[in-house]
């Protein structure tokens, strides 16, 4: 078994290693024209090509336009990126055994609620994190709820069914967890810190989704809470 620390490590470096992925999906593969199964076509090859990647522990998400409303368990028509676009990307790269789940937002084009929008969900990102970490006893209810309270603050609507899920090695969904524990939701009522069903610290990604109805666009960001 991995020491605490070894975890921690590997954890950072498998998101260190899924932000050069996505480095790399910006630069090379996100223009207009482009249809979300093709970007997700190419996304996959890109990181079999050039970072390894094999295996995803959950599936690649490529959403634009007014396919960013939906929430991770739907599944929208597919769309094509327009000239002034909002999409946003969600992957959980396998690198080594070691399970990322990353979520960023991009616009095409100059539109500035749209912009707004990409940099309201790093910043509350930021916020939630801060949150977490002054707040060691926290719920996941109360998680959940004050990461709703951002959406709102900034003008939006939380778009998500969860705030954070938990994370570790690949696979972590074969733990014997309830899921009433293992995300922060409206109906996770335990501390959030604590110990795994192997004993181990819980490690937590942290899911920022932020949404216009109005406007038919939304807005993603994620990364590790408990790490970095």
């Amino acid at each position: 078994m991995h020491s605490e620390a070894q975890r921690v490590a590997a954890l950072a470096d498998a998101q260190h290693k899924a932000a050069a992925f996505f480095d790399r999906i910006e630069q090379s593969l996100i223009r207009p024209g482009i249809s979300e199964t093709q970007l997700t076509r190419d996304i996959a090859e890109l990181g079999r090509r050039e970072f390894g990647i094999e295996q995803n522990w959950h599936k690649r998400i490529v959403r634009a336009g007014p396919n960013t409303l939906a929430p991770y368990d739907e599944n929208p028509p597919d769309l094509t990126l327009g000239e002034d676009d909002i999409l946003f990307i969600d992957l959980g790269p396998v690198f080594e055994a070691w399970e990322a789940d990353f979520g960023r937002t991009y616009v095409l084009g100059s539109d500035p609620h749209k912009l707004r929008l990409r940099d309201d969900v790093a910043a509350a990102f930021a916020a939630g994190k801060k949150y977490f970490q002054e707040h060691p006893q926290i719920t996941g209810s109360e998680f959940y709820a004050y990461v709703r309270q951002l959406a709102e603050r900034a003008g939006w609507e939380f778009g998500g069914q969860l705030a954070a899920h938990m994370i570790g090695e690949f696979p972590h969904k074969s733990l014997p967890v309830d899921k009433a524990v293992a995300w922060a939701d409206a109906g996770n009522h335990t501390p959030m810190r604590g110990l795994d069903p192997l004993g181990r610290e819980r490690h937590w990604i942290l899911e920022i989704h932020f949404v216009d109805r109005a406007r038919g666009i939304g807005g993603f960001y994620e990364e590790l809470l408990t790490v970095g």
